[in-house]
């Protein structure tokens, strides 16, 4: 049997792990679709590639496999580099495969011919090319080691058409004109000749009898020395925080070991990003409000995988005076705004495992620091709780979120993707379980909702998964519910409508007193996904809630996903709450 390119990179694709293949089709990627479907790798063909990507990111997280997306040439690429962009910053490793012109004419001219290389690599760790037939293998496990070690990314990997197909049927198209008249000439005799070079060059390589070969990943390394230090540091502290961020979950496997180091340990903790859920809903050491104020006076903070950057105030946000502790991946991000009096550049989930096992928790001696947070946590529950009770038109957004926390299954998966509606879901939900809860990252990247929804739900098939739309948000991505009801996805999803561009308006109307821009009609949401087969909902009173809830829950169960459009009121929850 004589395989093809296209064949070959599936062998490597599912010699690493990969089960789904995210793509929209194309002419030029067609032998990777084909080679991928024949030997069992379940194709995913969504209505943009942006959400392929996306789709492909949320994959890798949840799973710890790079996932893979494919997408023809030209604006085929073009239309991922947001996604690239957001997985770049998110440190999700993943691998797209992107067409391109055949080997002999590009750059000539030809359908969809761009400098993609160029045009990507600012987005991703590696842009690479297959040249010939023998470089499929070798590029491709290239692609894969490089996504996964030290600093994880994207990797893009240019696969030219004439490379994707059977040597015969390739030799026969460079042949093909030959036979016609006029081609008799000593010109075209030269260049048939040259024609003829190049396939053998393109074709040095028998890879029918060749298996890929995974690579072991290596870890970055972890000194005893440092671990030592930071467990002498925390010894001496009174007031103790630690801060986990989306770092510190690249290795799936290992969550629950994560979650009892970080108990072992027992320094009060913030969980951010994609952490949330470690140590489930609710804990004795995890608080969830008021970080800012227990940096302030805390006398030791232990960052591990996230940068000082805007979300900790570039640093600021940490007592000048207490001893700060870095702990990541990237050499960059360990001092970026704020220099630490330890850094150590490992993997975060690995040194938290290695730092419990110096000794036990020291509650007993951070009990009241311990107390103050709690207490502290329990005022602003408060709080909320006040604020769930306000009137406002329509539905209070507060008040259904806290109806749908109290509703959320154990094994329960929330993506989120907006601004107002969703950042307020954020200090609302509660996930249940480690990756249990997804978002773009720090990039903020609008749209992420029907991609990542649909990675996660393919890669963990037994959670329910809740989309939290902002209705500003909902907008990039509404028409993958076509994707999923064709590949039997189902997913619900809730549009927090609130009618407008909530989270820009509050402070736009503020201090320039003008809202342009940022009005939304109250679209029928539901409708639209009712359209492309699914099933749609409409709440605007509050005791529709738990009965919608419920029947949405219902339905999934049969395979069809479902959207709630939900008429939201305005709140001050997050009033003043701009990032810079």
């Amino acid at each position: 049997m004589e395989y093809s390119g296209g064949d070959i990179i599936a062998k490597v694709l599912k010699s690493h792990g990969v089960q789904h293949l995210f793509t929209l089709c194309g002419g030029h990627i067609s032998p990777i679709l084909v080679g991928s479907k024949k030997i069992g790798i379940k194709i995913v063909d969504v209505r943009s590639e942006v959400h392929a990507v996306f789709a492909a990111d949320a994959v890798s997280r949840m799973t710890g496999v790079p996932g893979v997306a494919a997408v023809t040439a030209g604006p085929g690429v073009t239309n991922t580099i947001t996604a690239l962009k957001n997985a770049q910053m998110a440190q999700s490793p993943l691998v797209v495969l992107g067409g391109a012109a055949a080997t002999i004419i590009k750059g000539r001219g030809s359908l969809q011919d761009i400098d993609q290389i160029s045009l990507v690599k600012s987005c991703v760790k590696a842009a690479l090319t297959i040249n010939r037939n023998c470089d499929i293998i070798p590029v491709m496990e290239q692609a894969f080691q490089t996504a996964q070690t030290g600093v994880p990314g994207p990797v893009f990997v240019e696969c030219p058409i004439d490379l994707l197909y059977s040597e015969k049927l390739v030799r026969d198209w460079y042949g093909s004109a030959a036979g016609k008249p006029g081609w008799k000439s000593l010109k075209s005799k030269f260049f048939q000749l040259y024609l003829n070079h190049h396939v053998d060059r393109m074709f040095a390589c028998d890879l029918d009898t060749v298996e890929p070969e995974p690579q072991e990943v290596k870890l970055p390394p972890l000194k005893k020395n440092k671990i030592e230090k930071a467990a002498q540091l925390i010894q001496k502290a009174k007031k103790p925080v630690l801060v986990i961020g989306s770092q510190a979950m690249l290795r799936p496997g290992e969550t629950g070991k994560l979650a009892s180091a970080v108990l072992k340990i027992g320094i009060p903790v913030y969980l951010t990003g994609m952490a949330r859920g470690l140590l489930g809903a609710s804990g004795s050491i995890q608080m969830r409000h008021k970080r800012r104020g227990a940096l302030k006076n805390a006398d030791l903070v232990m960052i591990a995988g996230m940068p000082c950057d805007f979300r900790l105030g570039y640093g600021r946000a940490i007592n000048a005076k207490a001893t700060f502790i870095s702990i990541n991946r990237s050499k960059r991000d360990l001092a970026l705004n704020r220099k630490p009096d330890l850094r150590i550049q490992t993997d975060p989930s690995l040194f938290l495992c290695s730092l419990s096992e110096k000794g036990g928790s020291k509650k007993n001696k951070w009990e009241p620091w311990i107390h103050k947070l709690q207490h502290n946590d329990e005022k602003r529950e408060e709080e909320i709780v006040k604020l769930s009770e306000e009137k406002t038109d329509f539905v209070n957004p507060i008040l259904f979120l806290k109806k749908l926390d109290r509703f959320l299954a154990e094994e329960s998966l929330i993506v989120a993707d907006g601004g107002d509606f969703v950042a307020t879901s954020s200090y609302i939900l509660r996930p249940r379980t480690p990756l249990s809860w997804l978002d773009p990252g720090v990039f903020g990247t609008l749209g992420v909702g029907a991609g990542f929804a649909m990675g996660a739900k393919l890669s963990k098939p037994d959670s329910e998964v809740w989309l939290i739309y902002g209705d500003g948000a909902a907008g990039y991505s509404l028409q993958e519910f076509d994707t999923c009801v064709r590949h039997h996805i189902p997913i619900i999803a809730v549009v927090g409508n609130d009618a407008g561009w909530a989270q820009v308006a509050r402070d736009q109307v503020e201090v320039l007193k003008d809202d342009v821009a940022t009005n939304l009609n109250r679209t029928d949401y539901h409708r639209i996904v009712e359209g492309f087969g699914g099933k749609g909902f409409q709440i605007d009173q509050e005791d529709q809630i738990i009965p919608t809830l419920e029947e949405a829950r219902n339905i999934v169960k049969d395979g069809m996903p479902v959207l709630i459009n939900l008429l939201i009121g305005k709140t001050d929850f997050r009033k003043g709450s701009i990032s810079m």
